[in-house]
């Protein structure tokens, strides 16, 4: 059974080429919505993601599902502008919000240079605002009613040492997910986010592609896995879908458990 008030709708997915939001595009695609595929650099990187939700969708014999390729960087507040701009355009509307974009940098905290400090916070967070921030002005001015899916991270809970500056992003993200939240829940706007715990995707080649490593970070986990893609984005359409009608300003982790503290497994303390 298909996710209730999805078909027909319109949804902007962000860093869409790759991963969690290549993911999501296919699963939003396959439930009837109209999906604007975002891709940063080359236009094959959207057009891979394109082609695999348009096949998943004749599979699914969904009908009438359109798509666009918008290219933009979201650390660019023009490009944000132009890319919602060319979605209200192409479709007419803009019901959902995928804030999917995210990049991470390797560093050990006193050494990080300013500029790479601030690209992450740029793209992950700022990005995720500008992006919202101009979706609902759009809703606001049509008084259409919406929703607006995060991705965060387990690690807007979670220290992560030596990715400072991404810990800081998703720990942000929480609180622009519930402050949105709160402001718009009269307007008719819904904003949540899902945060992935350790997952299968392209951005976490160092150890995905490294049998040792992959065990090292598995024996965090409760579940005794990674996540997949598919799986974050089954919970994004759940939170998209009018299934979830009385959610807003929430956090659902994906995690496999990992948020459970993993190490009190075996009593060691009282």
């Amino acid at each position: 059974m298909s996710m209730k008030g999805l078909a027909g709708k319109t949804a902007l997915i962000t860093g869409a080429s790759s991963g969690i939001g290549q993911a999501i595009a296919i699963r939003l695609a396959q439930e009837g919505c109209n999906i604007a595929i975002n891709y940063r650099r080359k236009v094959e990187e959207g057009e891979y993601t394109q082609q695999l939700a348009l096949q998943s969708v004749n599979q699914a014999e969904t009908s009438q599902v359109q798509s666009l390729l918008v290219q933009g960087d979201v650390s660019k507040e023009e490009d944000i502008i132009r890319m919602v701009n060319a979605v209200v355009e192409k479709f007419g509307s803009l019901d959902i919000l995928v804030n999917n974009a995210g990049i991470q940098a390797e560093c050990p905290s006193h050494e990080i240079p300013a500029d790479k400090f601030d690209q992450v916070i740029a793209v992950n967070l700022r990005g995720a605002y500008l992006c919202a921030r101009e979706t609902i002005k759009y809703l606001l001015e049509q008084q259409r009613s919406s929703v607006i899916i995060n991705v965060s991270s387990v690690h807007e809970t979670i220290p992560r040492p030596m990715y400072l500056s991404y810990a800081i992003s998703k720990g942000g993200m929480g609180s622009l997910t519930k402050t949105l939240a709160l402001e718009y829940a009269n307007r008719g706007i819904r904003v949540n986010a899902i945060a992935p715990g350790a997952t299968a995707t392209p951005i976490n080649e160092s150890w995905t592609t490294d049998v040792e490593k992959q065990a090292i970070v598995e024996r965090h986990i409760p579940m005794g896995r990674a996540g997949t893609p598919d799986e974050m984005a089954a919970a994004a359409a759940f939170l998209a879908s009018d299934e979830a009608a009385y959610i807003t300003g929430q956090t659902l982790f994906i995690d496999g458990g990992l948020t459970l503290y993993a190490d009190f497994r075996e009593a060691w303390s009282a």
